[in-house]
């Protein structure tokens, strides 16, 4: 049996080179190599590319080498939740590329499976697919990504044995998977390293093929950053939980949901278990219960895709990013509950970038907006400065074509009816004159 050798993090780091491609695991904090990113801090190695689904948090894992000028372009999906990654790519300082989050898992499941790329309908249509090929497949328009490969993988798994076999513990399943396939040299950190035959078969999530060498490095909750612990509970008006209250009306028993942030994730507050939803969390869990009422983080729980921990409940699952988005994309996600920016009477949603906005990533709305079977956009119907959000045609960068079912606001329900925008139900305390002064976009009217 193969023996993968064990060495400490200042040798894992001497092995990464200037200029090399760097892939990255973990989402967020949760399954981050972030000792070896610690680690490579430390050194002089520099102009290097970085991928991985965002660049750590302000000053943890990635964040180090971003602070440490060490990044020359990074290549990620949601570089929104470390603010100086935003301000670097914002200033000029460091190269960037946008992926949809389900797009960079399955470029580096390709390029680990010897795959040039692939046709995807995910950001066709937007301005991510701008200067790539297209094609029209099956009556959709899809757009060609490149598989992705990289010099080094660093990756995290929760246990490894002495042969490199690995298993990953909770939501750390995340990018590391498919990463440990697409590099030239991978190194895993894990939290313990145990005899060979310790991990049943049926238990190894990554082949120890795939694995160079292995580094042993404990995880403590200042490693974890955000997600070390629940967020205080946090509290909302009753317009915005009305539109929470509209948004569960349309779920029903054995469901797959997935609930994007901001509005949809106060639906969450309101399933039981009586209803039978299956939760479904793009960074790899179907199942997704309640947040931990002792106040656990990701030390003892698995995180959702906003980064908190929640509970798993029975019959839960775990997987990993690449298979995650394919259930997306494979249309076994049933419904969507997103918020949004703007919708047009084509049904087009814009929600993920508003110009001059310190905003820098995608995550997974475009995998979700396109690859749902239903997709219900909350949002308040107007903006500050009054202005509608229901429009003729969106004028923000758009996040998927012709994509909208069922828009709640907290004005009016709209559903698109044979193409057409058609309001259906006003929300309390609206009236009808209210909704067409307060909307641009052309509708009918089909009260119920």
């Amino acid at each position: 049996m193969k023996s993968v050798p064990q060495i400490s993090l200042e040798e894992a780091v001497a092995l990464v080179k200037d200029g090399d491609i760097l892939l990255q695991g973990g989402f967020g904090m949760t399954g981050n190599p972030v000792h070896l990113m610690h680690a490579l801090a430390e050194t002089g190695t520099k102009n290097l590319t970085f991928i991985g689904n965002n660049v750590g948090e302000a000053g943890i894992g990635g964040g180090k080498l971003l602070r440490n000028g060490q990044i020359r372009k990074m290549i990620g999906s949601f570089f929104t939740s470390n603010p100086e990654a935003v301000k670097a790519a914002q200033e000029g300082k460091v190269e960037y590329e946008l992926l949809p989050q389900g797009t960079l898992a399955e470029a580096i499941r390709a390029g680990g499976a010897g795959i040039g790329g692939f046709f995807t309908p995910t950001s066709a249509g937007t301005e991510l697919a701008r200067g790539r090929e297209t094609k029209m497949i099956q009556g959709k328009e899809q757009v060609f990504i490149e598989g992705i490969r990289g010099n080094v993988a660093f990756v995290r798994a929760w246990k490894a044995d002495t042969a490199g076999n690995l298993t990953y513990r909770m939501t750390e399943q995340n990018f590391n998977r498919a990463m440990a396939t697409a590099a030239d040299l991978v190194i895993a950190e894990v939290e313990e390293i145990v005899p060979v035959g310790e991990i049943a078969p049926e238990h190894v999530h990554t082949p120890g093929s795939y694995v160079d060498y292995l580094v042993e490095a404990k995880l403590t909750l200042e490693d974890l950053g955000s997600s070390a612990s629940v967020a205080s509970s946090r509290k909302a008006d009753e317009t915005r939980m009305n539109m929470a209250r509209r948004a569960l009306k349309e779920l029903k028993k054995g469901d797959v949901v997935n609930l994007g942030i901001g509005i949809p994730t106060l639906v969450a507050d309101l399933i039981t278990p009586e209803d039978g939803i299956v939760m479904h969390t793009e960074n790899g869990m179907l199942g997704v219960g309640p947040s931990p009422k002792d106040g656990g983080g990701a030390m003892d729980y698995p995180v959702n895709a906003g980064k908190i921990p929640v509970t798993a409940l029975p019959g839960s699952s775990y997987f990993d990013s690449a298979d995650s988005f394919a259930m997306i994309r494979g249309r076994h996600v049933d419904i969507a509950v997103m918020g949004g920016l703007e919708v047009d009477e084509q049904a087009n949603l814009a929600n993920w970038a508003v110009p001059g906005q310190p905003l820098l990533g995608v995550g997974g709305a475009m995998d979700l907006a396109s690859g749902a079977k239903t997709l219900i956009i909350t949002m308040t119907h107007t903006n500050k400065d009054g202005s509608s959000k229901v429009v003729p045609t969106c004028s923000l960068p758009l996040t998927a074509l012709k994509a909208v079912d069922m828009i709640i606001t907290d004005l009016a329900v709209f559903r698109f009816i044979d193409g057409q925008l058609t309001l259906i139900e006003l929300m309390p305390g609206a009236t009808l004159e209210e909704v067409r002064a307060k909307t641009t976009a052309k509708f009918i009217e089909k009260l119920q």
